[in-house]
């Protein structure tokens, strides 16, 4: 196994890690119900989930129909 020879110092290990950074996330507004959500990701709005403005799984119904 390989080992190092010196010890690396903090302030060279702390110079490697500058590219190490993190990053905000983008947030879409959807066209339809003007929640905020993740880009590239399905969103619950009012028992339905919409994804790319259109609603691929609608909960809301069968609440209805239990009450």
């Amino acid at each position: 196994m390989a080992h190092p020879k010196r010890k690396i110092s903090k302030t060279r290990r702390d110079k490697r890690r500058t590219h190490y950074k993190a990053t905000v996330p983008q947030i879409a507004t959807c066209p339809t119900t003007g929640e905020a959500h993740l880009y590239h990701r399905a969103h619950w709005h009012e028992g339905k989930l919409y994804y790319r403005g259109q609603v691929l799984i609608d909960n809301s119904e069968k609440e209805e129909n239990l009450a």
